[in-house]
């Protein structure tokens, strides 16, 4: 015992140094005002919380959630079903399925949004497609939709993944039973299937919402400075600003929803799993 606990100690030094001294460090800047390089001028202030309460900036906050609860309720519309045929699929068949799933996932995050700003550009592919066709362009990057689209396209795979995984573990014992008893498809769906894959679909949430509330990246490409997220007012504050106190008061607001989100989702996998447990002692 004594041994395992010395072979945790780097790791607790790791978290300390890379995870709570940065944490503290934020948390001391959005409570402070004054030069950052000179610890003992800082002076306690809420101006920066103060500040975030502004109408443009509440608006940014609100657009942020909005937009990251779309891309996330698009990806779960989308990685169910497909989530579903790959665990149905055949054992040959689903190991192609789900290469063609995970190899996109190993180019760079950054080279996967310029590959959408050349199909979705007004002089991009799917423009000059419309315009062999004899059809009216899409006016669509930069906007809100251009981000939509490659929030789904980015995160997609983080839903389907968790969900087929679930989805492929299901006994099935349980959809022979509910056949034999005489349900039909959309029955055993509602009654079994979806029930037991919920532990799947909160985990394909939680990590498709989380980075989607938080980018930059693709706001920032595909929007055109049109789309502004709280991603990029943070990064804005600290690479160009120079106002370390307002973004880290952004900072630590984003940090709090996402602890917020993460509880709900949370207990929403914990309540599926005491159904789940409930359904297995019956």
């Amino acid at each position: 015992m004594k041994r395992m606990k010395i072979l945790a100690y780097p790791y607790s030094v790791w978290m300390a140094i890379f995870i709570v001294v940065p944490i503290l460090l934020v948390l001391l800047y959005s409570f402070t005002e004054g030069d950052i390089r000179n610890l003992a001028e800082l002076r306690f202030s809420t101006r920066s919380y103060e500040r975030v309460l502004e109408p443009i900036y509440l608006k940014v906050i609100v657009n942020s959630f909005i937009l990251a609860t779309l891309s996330t309720l698009f990806c779960l519309l989308l990685g169910y079903p497909v989530a579903m045929i790959v665990a149905r699929s055949n054992p040959k068949v689903r190991g192609m399925l789900l290469m063609f799933l995970i190899v996109p996932m190993w180019m760079n995050f950054l080279l996967r949004t310029y590959a959408w700003m050349s199909i979705l550009s007004p002089n991009g592919f799917l423009n000059r497609l419309m315009d062999l066709l004899g059809l009216p362009r899409l006016e669509i990057m930069p906007g809100k939709t251009a981000v939509l689209l490659g929030m789904i396209y980015n995160f997609l795979p983080f839903m389907i993944l968790p969900i087929y995984t679930v989805l492929s573990k299901i006994d099935k014992q349980y959809l022979e039973a509910a056949n034999d008893l005489g349900a039909n498809n959309a029955r055993t769906f509602f009654k079994i299937i979806l029930p037991l894959s919920i532990p799947g679909v909160v985990s394909g949430i939680t990590m498709v919402f989380l980075p989607a509330v938080s980018t930059f990246v693709i706001s920032g490409l595909l929007g055109g400075g049109k789309t502004p997220l709280i991603g990029d007012l943070i990064e804005h504050q600290f690479m160009w600003e120079g106002n370390w106190h307002f973004g880290s008061s952004l900072s630590i607001i984003l940090m709090v929803m996402i602890l917020i989100s993460m509880a709900i989702m949370s207990r929403i996998d914990r309540n599926g799993q005491q159904e789940k447990n409930g359904q297995s002692k019956v």
